[in-house]
């Protein structure tokens, strides 16, 4: 019976091949769940490292302050290390997850992380630079002048821009899980709305006109969404997406 037998069999390939596809969906989605918590934890304790080193004000005195940190700042130079490889890994298995629901537009998504990963690999430098314009001395030191200018410059730090190209690709990947039903839907909408906000306000951070106080406000709604994101994604994992399940 050859028409049964090759119905069979094609059933049975379908199957195999819908049990990898959910058994790489849900390897990815712990592989992210895992990402976002390192990726969480090394930039908040990075940002209070660098901090506690620069608390000082005055140019002279940061730059005190971070020759008497040394050790503390070798430590966030390893830590946005691994904020650049998370951002890359984030990149794939987003794009793999959500890839089935729009292929271009988590295309999209993915570059704007991958772009997210290699433009906060540039900041290294600059870090390595201030340490060592914080610790020159003798014929390697610059005068005062220069050294004043140069810690200046290199203490800006470009994060809010760097972050745009986060936010841009969070908000296309939210959108994809939130329209293919992955996650929870109030917790993709959150990611949506988390998104959009830094979506807004870090273009006018990076241009001059947001300051302060609302800087820090700016990312509570995204911590608020990628930390349950994290946990559900590590321990449930991810719906098929909408138009891919079987009716």
């Amino acid at each position: 019976m050859p028409g049964p037998t090759r119905t069979i069999l094609t059933g049975i390939s379908a199957l195999r091949a819908g049990g990898s596809t959910n058994v790489t969906r849900t390897t990815n989605a712990r592989i992210a769940g895992f990402t976002f918590l390192a990726y969480i934890a090394a930039g908040i304790t990075s940002m209070v490292l660098f901090g506690q080193a620069t608390s000082a004000k005055g140019i002279a005195a940061k730059l005190a302050g971070i020759a008497q940190h040394t050790t503390g700042v070798g430590i966030v130079i390893l830590l946005d290390l691994v904020q650049c490889f998370s951002a890359l890994v984030l990149a794939v298995t987003l794009y793999a997850i959500t890839r089935e629901q729009d292929p271009d537009l988590a295309m999209l998504g993915m570059v704007c992380r991958v772009g997210e990963g290699l433009l906060g690999a540039t900041g290294i430098p600059s870090t390595l630079a201030l340490v060592w314009l914080a610790t020159a001395t003798g014929a390697d030191a610059p005068d005062t002048g220069a050294t004043h200018a140069l810690g200046a410059y290199l203490l800006q730090g470009s994060v809010a821009f760097t972050a745009t190209f986060f936010a841009v690709g969070s908000t296309i990947f939210s959108y994809l899980l939130l329209r293919g039903r992955m996650i929870p839907i109030p917790l993709a909408w959150l990611g949506v709305v988390a998104s959009v906000l830094l979506v807004v306000a870090l273009p006018l951070q990076v241009a001059g006109f947001l300051h302060g106080r609302l800087i820090s406000l700016e990312w509570l709604p995204m911590l608020a969404f990628e930390v349950p994101l994290a946990l559900w994604l590590l321990i449930k994992g991810v719906a098929a997406p909408a138009r891919t399940q079987s009716v």
